[in-house]
């Protein structure tokens, strides 16, 4: 694997470790740690610095069964999760959206395939098959969109994207995406709202891809 130049903005790590990143994009951010050992340090510093605070903060009264619940539910038998692993490029956290499947690929066209692993109203996320030398419709966006490349590679306006790069994308970012050469690029996908295609026909097509 090629070193990882585009990591995940330092307020989204710490949004992620205090859990009040919206699911779509805590996928991506998980995905993206597992693969970063830069990320990875500082999502630890973040969870110290969460329990620093902790600490310091001043106690609050509590209901008078408090107790009773936990010293009840210590005695419910626990069943820990599976932990599910690295498959080829796809790691955990994507594995585990999957439910240990391989991708369900569905065509958008010019090559281009997506697998939709989760899609609700905090948005969604999929997977992107781009043939290499293969450009995706220029658009922008109604929200954010992170992209995590898990093979192959893209370029686009703001620069080069490998293997374990994240990009984050915003309303202010208008681009074309282009597969680079070599292996089609696979990358993970989150946004929180439909992109903006600047093109007719990928507008006309948007409500049945989804996308």
């Amino acid at each position: 694997m090629s070193a990882i130049t585009h990591h995940t903005p330092d307020a989204m790590l710490a949004a992620y470790a205090a859990g009040s990143l919206p699911q779509p994009f805590a996928l991506v951010v998980a995905s993206h740690v597992s693969l970063c050992v830069h990320c990875r340090v500082a999502l630890e510093a973040h969870h110290s610095a969460g329990g620093a605070v902790l600490e310091t903060v001043d106690q609050v009264a509590v209901s008078g069964n408090l107790k009773a619940y936990l010293l009840a539910r210590l005695d419910t038998p626990f069943t820990p999760q599976p932990v599910v692993k690295r498959s080829g490029i796809f790691p955990g956290p994507v594995m585990e959206a999957m439910k240990g499947r391989a991708p369900r690929w569905k065509a958008l066209g010019a090559g281009v395939r997506q697998d939709i692993l989760m899609a609700s109203n905090a948005g969604s996320v999929r997977l992107l098959y781009i043939p290499a030398g293969q450009a995706v419709p220029d658009h922008s966006h109604g929200g954010l969109e992170l992209t995590l490349v898990l093979q192959g590679s893209f370029t686009d306006e703001t620069g080069a994207f490998g293997i374990g790069d994240l990009e984050v994308a915003d309303e202010d970012l208008d681009h074309t995406p282009v597969a680079g050469p070599g292996e089609a690029c696979i990358c993970l996908a989150a946004t929180d709202a439909p992109l903006r295609f600047n093109s007719l026909i990928p507008r006309l097509l948007q409500p049945l891809f989804r996308i």
